[in-house]
């Protein structure tokens, strides 16, 4: 039975740097194509159905961050690898506990580019070991893999309604609950899935599908 290469798909804007990168992985893996922007990326990604997107943290128009969240909102079951220049420790946590399956440094060397889509590809998570003390040292949970974790009934009833717009009072009302208890529910999803605000909260309902699409 054959096995179809991974396919990639590279987010830089400097042409020179995009075509270094595919040179280095091919033939191992399918570069489906390159984009030079967040808004060309956020426009083909569908068509071009990568498995990993090599995504920089520097684009016009859209800083790589928003854009990362964007990405998994859209394809939630999509892998992100960050490769850029920022070496910050808090930057790297940030993607990482966010959308990231992966952080590289433009620096680090080749093989590790390769290293890093064969883990991010089967599953698991890429830190480049530039980083990786820092990393121990700021938020060792980031280097280990999270336990999956499910969605309760009455966790989907609540996120439900307050991603739609209810306010704690609103959806205690209709679920015949004191507020308390909407809040209890709220900040252990918070907890549990390392969503850290309100924006972050809708954006876990559009991934775990609570919310009807538009």
């Amino acid at each position: 039975m054959l096995v179809s290469p991974v396919r990639v798909l590279i987010v830089e804007d400097h042409s020179l740097v995009a075509e270094a990168f595919t040179k280095l992985l091919e033939p191992e893996f399918q570069v489906v194509g390159t984009a030079g922007s967040a808004r060309e990326l956020l426009r083909t990604v569908r068509d071009r159905k990568p498995d990993v997107v090599l995504l920089d943290l520097y684009l016009p128009g859209m800083d790589g961050m928003e854009t990362g969240g964007l990405l998994k909102q859209i394809l939630p079951d999509i892998k992100i690898i960050v490769v850029t220049v920022n070496d910050s420790p808090k930057t790297a946590l940030r993607a990482l506990n966010s959308w990231a399956s992966g952080y590289l440094l433009k620096r680090s060397l080749a093989a590790e580019l390769l290293k890093a889509v064969r883990e991010v590809a089967r599953g698991g998570r890429y830190i480049t070991p530039a980083l990786g003390e820092e990393l121990q040292e700021t938020g060792p949970h980031v280097l280990r893999h999270k336990p999956e974790r499910a969605l309760t009934a009455r966790q989907r009833e609540v996120l439900k309604l307050l991603a739609s717009g209810c306010t704690m009072k609103e959806a205690a009302a209709i679920l015949h609950v004191t507020a308390r208890t909407v809040a209890f529910h709220k900040y252990r999803i918070m907890r549990d899935f390392g969503v850290k605000t309100n924006t972050q909260l809708l954006q876990f309902a559009m991934k775990e599908r609570v919310l009807s699409p538009n």
